[in-house]
């Protein structure tokens, strides 16, 4: 049985981009409740996660992983909840029927309220001069608003995240098992889209192939099948705060293994994953299916020495690395990785990330990215492991199922001045609606040739 370091151990080993909690006593009170509290996933569940991604890892699967940059707590609605999912099923079933495989659909979804951030502080000019205050890190931690109370980090927020959490993963089960995700319906959403797309003609032939298939399903009597009338989910975050995992890491009864109950699949982020850290150590020890960002300052040496640390051993399906270099880099920068992991005969399932590199601001002042920089990173993605003749087994994305402004171009053309229209990101900028549909369309292209 593996054993789970206490809190103050995994401090002392440093533990990168921690909330200042002004109030220890209210801290480990709040953590005492926390590990009380039922689990929000279940180890079975996990288990049977790892077990697709192991597919993944033999390029019998694809992933596509999406939702929220940064959930809010007053974001956590029905109707958020059903658009985001919405858009990911949509997604998925071009995708699958393009890759001819099945497609792991895995959510940023209830749990994914805490964000690491580049400075500690942020400073605004007001009336009086300038005014520095802690950074906004996430609901899980304090409020967005600019004032020394709401950025001050509050441990309750942790139970409200919880609590969150927990409803917004019964919607989603609800959803995606009651009759929401039935595939005639989300063909149909799709067929609305291009109908209703300024850029049909570069979709429909796909669309209209997915059709014929239904049709044939249809006749045959397949269709009626119960798969066709619910979808497989699963929830997962950035295991960020350590106090939060720490509490929701329980010991399961059937195997007396830890599992971190707080989502199915958690992953270690660029700016936490110093190999003798705290959140690769406690990661290491949970059963989880788990994530590694890796950015453009990863070695190959780093890759391998993370892979032996987080997957002794070697089990496929438990570890993924999700690639993160930004459109400039990713040609140059991956091959070396990739070409390391596969000669040490690592099993690692891999996943582009094309949104946290390609971010900029625009003359405007808001942070962006542009679709075609997003678009060309997973381009390259492709390229690569294609040249290689390694799986590119998966996108993982940053969207909403609503129509903001928040990214520029894609084939609605939104540009700079277009981004004050409706940009409600409260960290960074998220694909839209169409903007992801479109998106899924052409990485379809890309998997066929893959």
């Amino acid at each position: 049985m593996s054993t789970i370091p206490s809190l103050e151990e995994l401090h002392a080993l440093g533990a990168a981009q921690q909330p200042n909690y002004p109030d220890p006593d209210a801290l480990a009170k709040v953590v005492g409740k926390l590990r009380s509290v039922p689990p929000l996933v279940f180890a079975g569940e996990c288990d049977e996660l790892t077990d697709k991604i192991a597919a993944v890892t033999r390029g019998e699967a694809f992933i596509l992983q999406g939702g929220d940059c940064a959930e809010t707590l007053e974001g956590a609605t029905a109707d958020n909840v059903r658009a985001k999912l919405r858009v990911l099923l949509q997604m998925a079933v071009v995708l699958t029927y393009a890759s001819s495989v099945p497609v792991v659909k895995i959510g940023r979804l209830a749990g994914q309220y805490a964000k690491p951030r580049s400075k500690d502080t942020e400073t605004r000019v007001g009336p009086e001069g300038p005014v520095t205050l802690p950074a906004y890190r996430g609901d899980a931690v304090n409020g967005f608003d600019f004032t020394p109370e709401s950025r001050m980090p509050d441990p309750q927020r942790l139970l409200d995240v919880y609590h969150a959490s927990a409803s917004t993963l019964n919607l989603a089960r609800a959803f995606v098992t009651g009759g929401y995700a039935d595939l005639r319906q989300v063909h149909t959403w799709n067929q609305d889209f291009i109908k209703d797309s300024p850029f049909a003609s570069r979709y429909e032939a796909l669309a209209g192939e997915i059709d014929r298939a239904m049709a044939f399903m249809q006749a045959i009597g397949v269709a009626d099948a119960d798969e066709f009338h619910r979808a497989d989910f699963a929830s997962s975050h950035e295991a960020l705060v350590l106090e939060y995992e720490h509490a929701l890491t329980r010991i399961d009864s059937r195997t007396e293994e830890p599992y971190d109950v707080s989502g199915h699949f958690v992953w270690i982020g660029e700016r936490t994953r110093q190999l003798s850290g705290a959140h690769v150590e406690l990661l290491s020890r949970i059963k989880n299916p788990i994530g590694v960002k890796l950015g453009p300052t990863t070695s190959p040496d780093d890759a391998i020495a993370l892979a032996s640390k987080l997957n002794p051993a070697n089990s496929p399906g438990r570890l993924t690395f999700i690639t993160r270099f930004g459109a400039s880099k990713i040609r140059d920068g991956l091959p070396p990785i990739i070409e390391k992991v596969t000669a040490e005969g690592l099993q690692v399932a891999w996943i582009t990330d094309p949104m946290h590199g390609n971010t900029f601001e625009a003359s405007s002042g808001y942070k962006t990215r542009s679709f075609d920089d997003v678009l060309d990173e997973v381009q390259g993605f492709f390229d690569v492991h294609r040249s290689l003749g390694t799986w590119p087994g998966g996108l993982h994305v940053e969207l909403t199922g609503d129509n903001v402004t928040e990214c520029v171009g894609g084939g609605e053309q939104l540009s700079d001045a277009d981004l004050a229209t409706r940009y409600e990101s409260v960290c960074d900028p998220r694909l839209n609606r169409v903007q992801s549909l479109e998106m899924a369309f052409l990485v379809a292209d890309m998997l066929r040739k893959a």
